[in-house]
């Protein structure tokens, strides 16, 4: 896959720096290149719901974000993307040290690119699957701040 726009790892970079809700988190960026993108979150309690696994939405935000990563790898240079429809299935309870998840482009059009997230869950470093989504994300023109 070739980028559309060169200068998109410096927008995602920006993206992953700029994303209140995702520097809240934790979620950091690993990795990038043409239509693809990794992420990595240290897991600490904050993390966890009742049952001491990883909470859905927390898996959810990263598989949905890295996506967004790697659409944005493929998007025009006066474009960003925004996600309009993602579907994802917890394949086990996550639990571990860190998660990592990795997000590749099946499809990059002009208007709509399509991408799928994996997450893996990290224990003395041995990684198990735990999530897997398919995130459309429309082409927009960047906003003017």
């Amino acid at each position: 896959m070739t980028e559309s726009n060169p200068d998109n790892a410096k927008t995602v970079e920006s993206v992953f720096g700029r994303a209140r809700f995702i520097r809240d988190l934790g979620i950091e960026l690993e990795g990038l290149g043409p239509g693809w993108c990794e992420s990595r979150l240290q897991l600490t309690e904050r993390h966890l719901q009742q049952d001491d696994y990883v909470h859905a939405g927390v898996l959810a935000t990263m598989a949905d974000h890295t996506a967004g990563a790697s659409g944005q790898t493929m998007a025009a240079a006066d474009g960003i993307v925004l996600t309009v429809e993602f579907k994802i299935n917890f394949l086990r309870p996550a639990t571990g040290e860190w998660l990592r998840c990795r997000a590749e482009v099946l499809k990059a059009g002009q208007s709509l690119i399509v991408s799928e997230s994996e997450v893996y869950a990290s224990l003395d470093g041995a990684e198990k699957l735990v999530a897997k989504a398919t995130v459309t994300l429309a082409v927009v023109a960047a906003p003017s701040y």
